[in-house]
């Protein structure tokens, strides 16, 4: 009987260490990747588009969807946002994500829904929502997925 109760005891005692461990995790990741698109808002809106690309896979196998178009890979995604953002007559604007909402699936994987705000020179406001796709690498959190959509 001792040892039942000592068993049950023991067995309550780690139910809320496993609990507060997840929960932890969970923190961890959602802070984690919280800091890549913080630190992709503040790329962009230095206009340094190599490092907003840094919070992206750097992989042939990375996927973009916006509107009707698909784009493959790293260098790909690039191009896209060089072409419709810094080629002759276009502007980046000031970049701001709002409504984040971070789910972490693993320990390495999470889901990511949100808006983005673009302010241009202009006065004109570009916006849209996104989900994304980001896994942990040996070198860090990554989008591996990005669904954009304008309004």
């Amino acid at each position: 009987m001792r040892a039942q109760l000592f068993l049950l005891s023991l067995v309550a005692l780690l139910i809320p260490i496993d609990g507060q461990s997840k929960n932890s995790n969970a923190s961890s990741v959602r802070a984690a990747v919280e800091r890549v698109l913080h630190d992709q808002q503040d790329a962009w809106n230095r206009h340094d588009l190599q490092a907003f690309m840094g919070g992206y896979w750097n992989s042939p196998k990375l996927t973009f969807f916006s509107g009707a178009q698909r784009t493959s890979g790293w260098q790909g995604a690039l191009d896209r946002y060089r072409k419709t953002y810094q080629s002759e007559g276009k502007e980046m604007g000031k970049l701001e994500f709002s409504g984040l909402q971070i789910e972490p699936l693993a320990s390495d994987a999470a889901f990511v829904r949100g808006e983005w705000h673009l302010t241009m020179s202009d006065g004109k406001t570009p916006h849209g929502l996104f989900t994304l796709v980001f896994r942990r690498f040996p070198d860090g959190w990554k989008i591996i997925h990005d669904h954009t959509s304008a309004e």
